[in-house]
C-alpha cells in the first residue's frame, strides 16, 4: 500500500497530490483541499505506538498535538499542521502547557499510553515501555543497559566503555535527585519535534510517550538547540511551581543523566561521536 492508498482507505478520499515530507513521510492533498499527513511506520508496531502517544499527549490539550485520522499496522494518517516563526508568547505557553501536561501522569515509570503496545520506537531505533515501580531501575534497564548491548556488539564500545554505563546503573539511585511521580512524556522532545505552528501555538510531533522522569523531556529539548529555550524553561518552571511540584533546585545537573538515552540510541544507530558524547555524560553523572 502506498500513501494515496493509505490516506483513501484509513482516513478518506478521492486522493488528488502525493508528495514525499522527506524519509517515510507524505503529504497528501484531497479534493477539497485539504493536506493532511500519512507516516509509513519504520518497523512493527511503530504506527500504532504513535497513534496512542499522540491520543494521550492530546486528551488534556495542554499543548496541542495533531489529531490522528487513522492507523494500521503500516501506516499513520494525521492533520497537517502548517510551520510558522518561533515567538516568545508561543515559547510561553508551551512551557506553561508542557509542565501541565507532565503532571498529568502516567500509570508507572515506563507504562505505554493506553492501547499502545509495549515494543514501541524512538526515531529509527526499537524502544521498549514496561511498567516500573521506580525510575532508577527502569531507566537502567529499559532506557541505558540495552543500547550499551548494541554498541558492544557492533564493536562500537569497548568493554572498558560499557564498565562505565554499568557502574552509573549501580549509581542510579543515588544520583537520580528527589523521588518524583511518573509524568507524562512526549520522550522524543528534541528541537524538530518541537513544531511552531503558523496558528501562532508550538506543537508536539512525533512522540516517544511513556511514563517516565520530567527531567527527560527538558533534558531533549536541550540537547540539539530549541529555540527560545530559556523562555520556555522559565515558563515551565513558574507553572511546575504554581502546580505544587516545583522543579528540584539542582534538576539542571541531571540533564547530562537523562540525556544519555538519546545519545545512546544515536550511538547505536548513527555511531559516529555519540559514543564518545554518551561516555562523556555518564562520566559527568559520576562525578
Amino acid at each position: 500500500m502506498n500513501a494515496r492508498e493509505a490516506v483513501e482507505r484509513l482516513h478518506r478520499g478521492p486522493v488528488t497530490g502525493v508528495r514525499q515530507g522527506g524519509g517515510s513521510i507524505f503529504l497528501v492533498t484531497l479534493d477539497d483541499g485539504e493536506c493532511v499527513v500519512a507516516k509509513r511506520g519504520v518497523g512493527e508496531g511503530a504506527s500504532a505506538a504513535e497513534a496512542a502517544g499522540l491520543r494521550w499527549l492530546g486528551e488534556s490539550g495542554d499543548v496541542p498535538v495533531p489529531a490522528v485520522y487513522g492507523q494500521d499496522e503500516a501506516w499513520l494518517v494525521m492533520q497537517y499542521v502548517p510551520a510558522g516563526p518561533p515567538t516568545a508568547e508561543a515559547a510561553e505557553r508551551f512551557g506553561h502547557g508542557l509542565a501541565k501536561l507532565h503532571l498529568r501522569g502516567a500509570p508507572a515509570f515506563g507504562s505505554p499510553p493506553p492501547g499502545g503496545p509495549a515494543d514501541a520506537w524512538m526515531g529509527v531505533a526499537p524502544m521498549r515501555n514496561d511498567p516500573y515501580p521506580d525510575w532508577p531501575g527502569f531507566y537502567a534497564e529499559r532506557r541505558i543497559l540495552p543500547y550499551v548491548r548494541m554498541c558492544v556488539d557492533q564493536q562500537l564500545m569497548s568493554a572498558g566503555d560499557a564498565a562505565v554505563f554499568e557502574q552509573l546503573c549501580d549509581r542510579l539511585p543515588e544520583v537520580a535527585g528527589p523521588a518524583e511521580p511518573p509524568a507524562r512524556l512526549h520522550g522524543d522532545a528534541w528541537s524538530g519535534n518541537v513544531h511552531w505552528a503558523a496558528d501562532g501555538d508550538v506543537w508536539l510531533i512525533d512522540p516517544a510517550a511513556h511514563g517516565g522522569h520530567r527531567e527527560a523531556d527538558l533534558a531533549m529539548l536541550q540537547l540539539f538547540g530549541t529555540s527560545l529555550l530559556e523562555t520556555i524553561l522559565g515558563a515551565y518552571a513558574e507553572s511546575a511551581a504554581g502546580e505544587g511540584l516545583p522543579l528540584a533546585g539542582d534538576w539542571r545537573s541531571r540533564t547530562p543523566l537523562h540525556q544519555l538515552f538519546p545519545l545512546l540510541m544515536h550511538a547505536a544507530v548513527f555511531g559516529g561521536g555519540y559514543v564518545k558524547q554518551a561516555l562523556s555524560a555518564a562520566r559527568a553523572t559520576l562525578a
